[in-house]
């Protein structure tokens, strides 16, 4: 490993005037759980590493509001959400995905900025809040911008984020009456990186969907709203047929990739399964009976 600087700066404002835009070897260092395997592996070998660890705490924590909205701080550790109650009771989706998001030890270490800004297409949180509509608070030199996390990557481990810039906090907005579902399907043990992750939002009447948000993982390079399944689903009744219909969509949208967990036409098909076991789950149909 080569030398290199190391900062603990003990602000934010501290923290962003130490990154350079114009040098990639400069970057900020939270839980550090991607980027201390990429600096073993010699992928990446830094210049400066800027700690994030001693920055204010206002960037840590879990915050829920009394309508529902959950804000929760970029430095807050994977784990701290795993066991917030007031998460579980408001958007258990998140609390059931951390639980096989990885394991323990990373959970542990790893943040919630840390895991969206590395732009990995498997990592099981993103398309989860890309479902729930949650928003990215990032801060800059000049200031700070918001927008949804589903325009966060923009391809194979790239974000919108300047090399300067720092994800400051997600904000969830109070789920209303909706309910969400995570799926993976994985080659191995249930917390190991995702062959396809499919989360699913519904607003939904006892036998019809007022409206349904469809996202895509894993499969391919950057998690994607599927856009023609959620334009089936709006306004429907709830059918078999239907849901059936709604994964044969999503398998025709999504650009899959191949790669070791499977080719591109096995992991078409996942999505066809997997999108119409989501929705089956969201509108409580777990049994599969619905006809």
């Amino acid at each position: 490993m080569t030398p290199f600087e190391f900062e603990e700066p003990t602000s934010l404002r501290e923290a962003i005037a130490l990154l350079d835009p114009d040098d990639a070897s400069v970057r900020p260092f939270a839980g550090g759980t991607a980027l201390m395997l990429m600096m073993k592996a010699g992928v990446f070998r830094p210049r400066r590493l800027v700690s994030l660890r001693k920055i204010e705490a206002e960037y840590s924590g879990v915050r829920v509001a009394g309508d529902g909205t959950i804000r929760i701080g970029a430095l807050t550790p994977l784990a701290a959400i795993e066991h917030s109650l007031d998460v579980r009771r408001v958007q258990p989706v998140i609390t059931s995905t951390m639980r096989v998001l990885s394991n323990t030890r990373v959970r542990n270490v790893a943040t919630l900025g840390g895991n969206l800004a590395h732009g990995d297409p498997h990592m099981d949180l993103p398309p989860v809040l890309i479902a729930l509509e949650a928003i990215v608070n990032v801060v800059g030199p000049t200031g700070t911008r918001s927008f949804p996390v589903a325009e966060l990557v923009t391809g194979y481990y790239e974000t919108q984020l300047a090399k300067n810039e720092l994800i400051a906090e997600v904000v969830i907005p109070a789920p209303q009456a909706r309910r969400s579902v995570y799926l993976k399907c994985t080659t191995r043990a249930a917390h190991d990186w995702p062959t396809l992750g499919v989360a699913v939002s519904v607003d939904a009447e006892p036998d019809a969907l007022r409206s349904a948000t469809v996202v895509v993982s894993a499969a391919t390079e950057r998690p994607v709203k599927v856009l023609s399944a959620s334009a089936l689903l709006n306004g429907r009744q709830i059918t078999a047929p239907l849901l059936r219909e709604a994964g044969e969509a999503a398998a025709e949208e999504v650009d899959v990739t191949s790669d070791l967990r499977g080719s591109s036409s096995y992991k078409r098909q996942l999505v066809r399964v997997y999108v119409e076991r989501a929705l089956r789950q969201a509108i409580g149909d777990k049994a599969g009976t619905l006809q």
